[in-house]
């Protein structure tokens, strides 16, 4: 009990508290910037903690991660721009909101359902971080291999377009994340002597034109229509009918991304996506997720944010970091001369509850934040689109210029946005593209590592539990919904001739 009485301690603690709040609005702010990332932020600050006691430095690096996932689904709620890539998902439902001039109650969605998410994950992290610990790191590349397959599996319900169109710009993601050199044999793919391909294509410069670039276009079809915009519904925020609504999407999306973040190396985009797909699948109206449904909102949001603690707990108890971000903050652990590990839990437990006291304040600030400012930040969709649009095109080419300060981004992000554009055209969506993309390298990689392991005898992956589960959930997620409609078919078929009878 003493050890948590200590970590708490941090909340009676002026530096600590301020550090915490300046991390928090830090984060939110470059969240909220299209291009820029939680990891990218941290990074910057690092240095600066370095003259701060270590539990004040290492929460303030944790505040700015929990803070800067959130901080991303305010522009993608606004202008469809996520601000970061876990926040890409929820741009599906939060935009179209945001047109229906919802955008309050999109966004105080959207920060409820990332605080729920967040202190969740939170409690999961210090009442059993060691034992999931353990349970990651049994983790190999024939697990990944099965995870990213029952990622894939989703491809063709993940948005309400045509499954046959989702597959396709599924396969469209898998292509792109081919670019670059293999890393198992060496191979240049599609990189057409351009060095800057080499590593691949960056994923937030497809993401910024597929959203951002593409909707731009679309805008300036219309530019000149009238639009009726009604203020007070604008900056409503959510009402209790709408949490009633939810709330088992909130804890289901947060166990999920609790799962996900603790898997290293995934982190929150791939959580976001997965609980997307989760809540439109569990939902009454999945059907009509794409056009504003709140659910589409709570579901990636509370899985991305729920990742952002979960990705702590193989940090702090392997010394692997669960996502980028938590790589920098193990930098900072590092530098503060503080050691990872089982040491950690026996040695230094109050640093851990440190921890987790300055990523639950993080939460409770940043929910200040988002519904204070959601009646503030709602009225950006109330913005003329002559003047809103030009201004988000320049962020973006800021954003995506500034990921590796090179102008092959610049390029790589509007023709992404014409080809967004021209597919919305004919019915492709976003989201199975940004689904191929995310999860590509990772099939890619995980399959030659395990067939390197296995001798290239792939039988071999039905010796292996987990993988074998995860290749279970695939096949259900593929044909539990053809099988289930195909006996309801034989058994009004069987009913209609036992009548006739």
């Amino acid at each position: 009990m003493e050890p948590i009485l200590t970590g708490l301690s941090i909340l009676a603690d002026p530096i600590a508290i301020a550090v915490i709040l300046l991390g928090t609005i830090i984060g939110v702010l470059v969240g909220a910037l299209p291009g820029l990332s939680s990891s990218m932020a941290v990074a910057l600050l690092l240095p600066f903690t370095i003259y701060l006691e270590p539990i004040p430095a290492i929460s303030m690096l944790a505040a700015l991660y929990c803070a800067g996932t959130f901080g991303g689904s305010i522009t993608a709620i606004l202008i469809n721009a996520p601000g970061a890539p876990p926040a890409a998902a929820t741009a599906f439902d939060g935009y179209p909101m945001a047109q229906n001039g919802e955008a309050g109650r999109a966004l105080g969605m959207a920060a409820v359902s990332s605080v729920i998410g967040g202190i969740l994950s939170l409690i999961v992290m210090v009442l059993a971080a060691p034992a999931l610990a353990r349970i990651a790191h049994s983790f190999g590349p024939p697990e990944y291999f099965a995870l990213a397959i029952f990622g894939l599996s989703m491809l063709a319900s993940i948005s309400g377009k045509s499954p046959v169109k989702n597959l396709i710009g599924g396969a469209l993601g898998l292509l792109i994340a081919t670019v670059g050199v293999d890393l198992t044999t060496g191979v240049e793919r599609f990189t057409f002597g351009i060095p800057q391909l080499y590593e691949g294509i960056s994923f937030i410069p497809i993401l910024i034109g597929l959203f951002a670039v593409a909707e731009l276009l679309s805008q300036a079809d219309v530019v000149d229509r009238a639009m009726d915009r009604i203020t007070l519904k604008a900056i409503k925020l959510p009402s209790r009918d709408d949490f009633k609504k939810v709330w088992k999407t909130i804890l289901r999306s947060s166990g999920i991304g609790t799962f996900i973040g603790i898997l290293p190396a995934e982190g929150s985009t791939m959580a976001s996506m997965i609980g997307y797909n989760e809540a439109r699948r569990w939902s009454r109206n999945g059907d009509k997720f794409g056009t504003g449904e709140i659910e589409g909102i709570a579901g990636p949001e509370a899985a991305n944010n729920a990742a952002t603690g979960g990705s702590m707990v193989p940090t702090l108890a392997l010394g692997i970091p669960g996502s980028a971000t938590a790589a920098v903050i193990l930098g900072g652990l590092q530098i503060h001369g503080i050691r990872p590990g089982s040491y950690l839990f026996e040695n230094q437990p109050e640093l851990l509850y440190s921890i987790f006291a300055a990523m639950l304040v993080a939460n409770l600030v940043f929910l200040v934040f988002g519904l204070v400012g959601a009646r503030l930040f709602s009225r950006i969709s109330l913005i003329p689109r002559t003047f809103l649009w030009p201004t988000v095109f320049a962020l973006c080419v800021v954003g995506a210029y500034g990921v590796n300060q090179s102008l092959v981004d610049v390029t790589i992000m509007l023709i992404a946005g014409f080809i967004g554009f021209w597919l919305k055209r004919y019915g492709f969506g976003a989201a199975p593209i940004i689904m191929g993309v995310v999860l590509g390298s990772l099939v890619e990689n995980s399959l030659a590592q395990s067939l390197i392991i296995f001798d290239q005898d792939a039988s071999r992956f039905l010796e292996r539990p987990i993988a074998l589960g995860f290749f279970l959930l695939a096949f259900l997620s593929i044909f539990a919904k053809p099988l289930s409609n195909g006996l309801k078919g034989l058994k009004r078929r069987r009913a209609v001739n036992g009548g006739h009878s």
